[in-house]
């Protein structure tokens, strides 16, 4: 009888240490496996804490317009404000989207653009939405083809009814920022006067220069038919910048277009608009997407809703990924580079906030790792008015690293 009380008590003395056994072997990162387990696994392990002086800047600064998450290095959420109100983020969408595709490519993977060959005549130009990919490199791959009477050749594309993500308005897709996201780009679109028709007209011309005894046949071949060239030779191709450097670009410079292209790269979805499986590759993670809608990987769309919660516990989630270090390095660095490297220079935060800006009509975000004594503070700022005030966000950046830390 004596044993098995023994036995129960300490059954119960597992069953009660080792939660918190683990949670300290989280909270300081002790076992790299552990750290993998917890980031892949559904599960977020965090708790909330009251801290009067940051919970008093808060409520003393701002409005309703805003909401604000701040979460420590020990996973605990230690002020929020309007904290669950789904808002548009604009530009802070890219961290998550940039996140999901450093989870299926290696940072040094690239992407592709090739020319196929089919028989002695037919030949295919096949791209996967390198922003770099200009005329010379077309030039490149398209010299090596071979003279024929006949020429044919396909140029494999989306269909244009899917160039824009939903929530993208017409306004938008007039400037470079809205550029129509296809696989083959000219400079990621840039210029909206050389479409994928200037491309085709480019190519034949290109062409029939070259092959002026030939008929040359330039035609579009509709990207869901693709699977149609597994088994055809490729013949050439040509590689864009490492995916970090690309990663780079869409976090420390917000590129859209970019943000787009790897995402429909890394989730295979180059034939629809819908970006549900980011939303469920968070939720496998654990994380609380109920209330919201993903609509496009960049933030440019005017669908997309999100809450700061939802942004500090996924960048603290992040944390124990082993892609961090790289993921952290594609972010702007305060008063250093990308879209923040004007903000706070010659100052003490200069290099301290790695993070996102995010901005659109009404919207204004600014999410990322603060680092205080050498440890960090996730915050999460997103405003959404008709008076954006841009200066408040940087100023309640300012004041929570000036503020003596919640112990």
């Amino acid at each position: 009888m004596i044993k098995k009380i023994y036995l129960f008590f300490l059954i119960v003395l597992l069953l009660v240490t080792c939660p918190l056994l683990i949670r300290y072997l989280l909270i300081n990162q002790k076992i790299s496996i552990l750290n993998s387990i917890y980031f892949n696994f559904p599960l977020i392990i965090t708790k909330n804490k009251t801290c009067p002086n940051y919970d008093e800047l808060l409520n003393r600064t701002l409005d309703n317009s805003f909401s604000v998450s701040i979460i420590n290095n020990k996973g605990t959420i230690i002020s929020s404000y309007n904290d669950e109100v789904p808002r548009m983020p604009a530009s802070n969408q890219k961290l998550f989207s940039s996140a999901y595709v450093l989870s299926k490519y290696k940072i040094y993977n690239n992407l592709k653009t090739s020319l196929l060959k089919e028989n002695k005549n037919n030949y295919y130009l096949l791209g996967e939405g390198d922003p770099d990919l200009n005329y010379q490199h077309i030039i490149e791959l398209i010299s090596n083809v071979k003279e024929n009477k006949i020429i044919n050749l396909n140029i494999v594309e989306i269909d244009s009814k899917l160039y824009w993500p939903k929530g993208w308005t017409n306004t938008d897709k007039l400037y470079e920022y809205g550029s129509p996201i296809t696989s083959l780009a000219i400079e990621s679109n840039h210029n909206k006067y050389e479409d994928i028709y200037f491309l085709k007209n480019f190519i034949k011309n290109y062409l029939q220069n070259k092959f002026i005894n030939s008929t040359i046949n330039i035609n579009f071949l509709d990207s869901e038919k693709r699977f149609y060239l597994k088994d055809i030779n490729e013949i050439y191709k040509i590689y864009s910048t490492p995916i970090l450097s690309l990663l780079t670009l869409i976090n420390s410079e917000s590129h859209n277009f970019t943000a787009e292209s790897l995402f429909k790269n890394a989730s295979n979805t180059w034939n629809d608009n819908d970006y549900i499986i980011l939303n469920n590759w968070l939720e496998n993670k654990g994380l609380p997407v109920s209330n919201s809608y993903f609509a496009d990987a960049s933030g440019l769309s005017r669908k997309n809703k999100l809450t700061t919660k939802l942004v500090v516990l996924f960048l603290d989630k992040m944390r124990y990924s082993n892609d961090f270090k790289a993921y952290q390095s594609t972010l702007s660095i305060m008063g250093v580079r990308g879209t923040l490297a004007k903000r706070f220079v010659n100052s003490e935060l200069s290099g301290k906030f790695f993070g996102k800006t995010g901005t659109l009509s009404n919207v204004f975000s600014l999410s990322g790792f603060l680092y205080k004594n050498d440890e960090p503070l996730i915050i999460s700022i997103i405003q959404n008015s008709n008076n954006i005030d841009k200066e408040k966000a940087f100023k309640l950046l300012h004041d929570v690293y000036y503020m003596k830390s919640c112990k």
